[in-house]
């Protein structure tokens, strides 16, 4: 299959409707614990293909966007305009005059399947000129309001959803010279500048939502598409001269101090490593290299935080933790509690989500013979797998 140029992602998410409740348009309301404008921008930054994603945002609304995407790697958003088709036009004229094709899609559709964006590229990349996602009417239909007229008839009709695909100056240009013009959405306006566009098998999960019922059905098949997955980490700092250790975030005074790069908080840096491998985003090495002077001697909340905000970025969930230290002494009992309330913040956890327990190896090996300290850890985190 021919390769495809860039792929930026246009997410049109300038509304101002709020009927689906909380006073809030509802692009910025929670879905699944996280705004929608978020969720959406998930799956697509998630997706291997997508090299870009811009937003398209309503001025009005620029602190609840910055708020809906802390965190993510985004270019600034762009200004919108009075209607969606003139926000797409503002859109697709900030992305510049670049070979790429565009994904236009609305951020109300926040449950879109990696699957949905796959086929429309596959199809892109075959040689369509425009492509959308599509389902069929299955649904009876009749013309009428408070009594029936006559019956349509539903064979070749089409419920189409997004993201409307396209190349990027091609769609452009259309936008330009139909900007007179009234158009539904961009498939639509396409079909009027001449081009063909062809359709590819859309997912009923990627439903636009628009009223609380919406959100509702939603937060039902966010529950269905669940799962859990389980992380284990482990590490080990020596003793060297000192008179204290950093132990799960806590200060614990001792003859003698952990030897390492950062902190040496042997109890942090497995549950970092937990965490990450329960998203298989790699081990704390990865992303703290101890070869970066910038980490010498840095607290090892920074490290477990930033693997908690990995584990939100893509839409987890931190179930659990449980962390088992390792060593002769100090002793972890009198400080046990205070080591559960510092994880417990880091990771904006209740209490009764951590466990931290301690033990010792019975004066065997290089912890029973006072030579360092060794901890495992565990974490459950949930997932949304959407396909």
């Amino acid at each position: 299959m021919p390769a495809l140029p860039r792929v930026i992602a246009l997410i049109v998410a300038g509304g101002r409707g709020a009927r689906a409740g909380e006073g809030l348009p509802k692009q910025f309301r929670q879905l699944g614990g996280m705004p929608v404008l978020r969720r959406t921008v998930l799956a697509f930054l998630r997706h291997r293909r997508v090299d870009e994603i811009r937003v398209v945002i309503h001025e009005d609304y620029r602190s609840l966007y910055d708020h809906a995407v802390a965190g993510l790697e985004l270019g600034e958003p762009i200004p919108g305009g009075a209607t969606r088709q003139e926000s797409v036009a503002k859109g697709l004229t900030a992305l510049g005059e670049q070979q790429a094709v565009v994904l236009i899609h609305d951020a109300a559709r926040a449950l879109v399947p990696r699957s949905v964006i796959d086929r429309c590229l596959d199809a892109l990349a075959k040689g369509a000129a425009a492509v959308v996602p599509a389902l069929p009417v299955v649904d009876s239909l009749r013309r009428g309001s408070s009594t029936l007229i006559d019956e349509v008839e539903r064979a070749g009709l089409l419920r189409v959803q997004t993201p409307q695909c396209f190349d990027l100056t091609a769609i452009r240009a259309l936008h330009d010279r139909l900007a007179d013009g009234e158009f539904t959405d961009d498939a639509a306006l396409a079909m009027r500048g001449g081009l063909e566009v062809a359709t590819v098998e859309g997912d009923e999960i990627n439903l636009k939502l628009t009223t609380a019922e919406d959100f509702e059905r939603a937060e039902a098949l966010l529950r269905a598409h669940r799962s859990t997955r389980t992380g284990f980490g482990f590490d080990v700092h020596a003793f060297e001269k000192g008179d204290h250790v950093w132990i799960g975030g806590v200060r614990i005074p001792h003859g003698r101090a952990l030897q390492g790069h950062s902190d040496a908080d042997v109890a942090l840096h497995a549950l970092t490593d937990a965490l990450l491998g329960a998203i298989a985003a790699g081990d704390i090495g990865d992303h703290f290299p101890p070869s970066d002077p910038q980490w010498r001697g840095a607290p090892s909340s920074l490290f477990l935080e930033h693997a908690r905000s990995l584990v939100e970025q893509r839409g987890g969930r931190i179930e659990h933790v449980d962390v088992t230290i390792i060593c002769e002494a100090p002793k972890i009992g009198p400080h046990r509690e205070a080591i559960r309330a510092r994880i417990g913040d880091l990771l904006r956890l209740d209490l009764t989500r951590v466990s931290v327990k301690a033990t010792t190896t019975e004066r065997l090996g290089f912890t029973g013979r006072g030579e360092g300290i060794s901890a495992q850890a565990i974490a459950t985190v949930s997932m949304n797998e959407i396909p």
